[in-house]
């Protein structure tokens, strides 16, 4: 008992982590239309820019780890915004120059974090309670997996209040809907618009930044290896939908956990979690190809 509530924290901790990934890159798509392949590189950027704030500043690991995730959002939304402003905006009824736009920003955004950092591992700091384990039903479950559930919760919440229930969220889907419209009324819809990329740069940030606290580390290919993950949650859930993401997540990460400890052990196979969810992807597209949920967004 204890072992199968200890492998559910743990898979709903991921699932977190995935569903924050994940959030940006349908937000993104949903409301704009725009497949970001770079939204990977946005995870790293922002992992590496919390790390590094904290090779500068000493104070507590509490002081820091804030700090630190603060300059990570702010860095992920500043690169977002400047994405956006540069290489996305011209190219907005052009689909197929933005997919190679975004593999060629995330191809050099990849290779100036190795140039700068190098490829070794970086220990991220953790303050010493989110090491320390919480009992649960015999379970001892690591502490930083509750802080992930709970801001993808609240990331969750917040994302869908602000685009169900506020005059900027109403603007957002006004402008996807009918952008002439809304331009004719006097509001600038490009600005909207960057305000999404900025939005979805953060997000990734803060994926980067939990992405440290759940792997003790930040390296070059950690937002590649997340947004494998995030794209699969995303299908599953549903191109656009907000909600769908979030359950997908929570499936994905439960089904790569219970995968990687029973069947693995049944079969002496250390790849049966990534099979595993690989095949929950091909079942959804055969049987359910619109996903799991439609969009929220709009």
């Amino acid at each position: 008992m204890s072992t199968f509530v200890l492998l559910t924290i743990t898979g709903l901790g991921l699932g977190a982590m995935y569903f924050l990934v994940a959030s940006g890159l349908s937000l993104i798509y949903g409301l704009m239309g725009v497949l970001n392949f770079a939204h990977g590189a946005f995870i790293t950027f922002g992992a590496y820019a919390a790390w590094w704030l904290t090779t500068q500043i000493s104070t507590s690991f509490e002081g820091e780890l804030l700090a630190a995730t603060a300059f990570g959002l702010a860095a992920g939304a500043a690169l977002g915004a400047l994405v956006e402003f540069v290489f996305i905006r011209p190219l907005y009824r052009r689909p197929i120059e933005q997919v190679l736009v975004t593999v060629g920003l995330a191809l050099s955004l990849g290779a100036l974090v190795f140039g700068i950092w190098g490829a070794d591992p970086q220990i991220f700091p953790v303050p010493d309670w989110m090491f320390d384990t919480t009992t649960i039903l015999g379970a001892n479950i690591p502490n930083d997996r509750f802080v992930e559930i709970g801001v993808a919760a609240i990331v969750l919440v917040g994302l869908v209040s602000f685009l169900r229930f506020t005059r900027a969220g109403l603007i957002i889907r006004a402008g996807v809907e009918n952008r002439s419209m809304v331009t004719a009324l006097g509001i600038d819809v490009r600005k909207t618009f960057t305000f999404v990329f900025a939005l979805g740069g953060a997000l990734a940030a803060l994926a980067g930044v939990l992405s440290g606290i759940y792997f003790g580390s930040v390296d070059p290919g950690r937002g590649t290896s997340l947004l494998i993950f995030a794209f699969i949650v995303v299908v599953i859930g549903g191109f656009g939908s907000i909600g769908g993401s979030a359950v997908a997540a929570v499936v994905v990460g439960l089904v790569q956990q219970y995968a990687n400890y029973y069947v693995a052990d049944w079969l002496d196979w250390s790849g049966a979690g990534d099979v595993s969810v690989m095949l929950l992807l091909a079942t959804v597209l055969l049987l359910r190809p619109e996903g799991l949920a439609p969009k929220v967004a709009h």
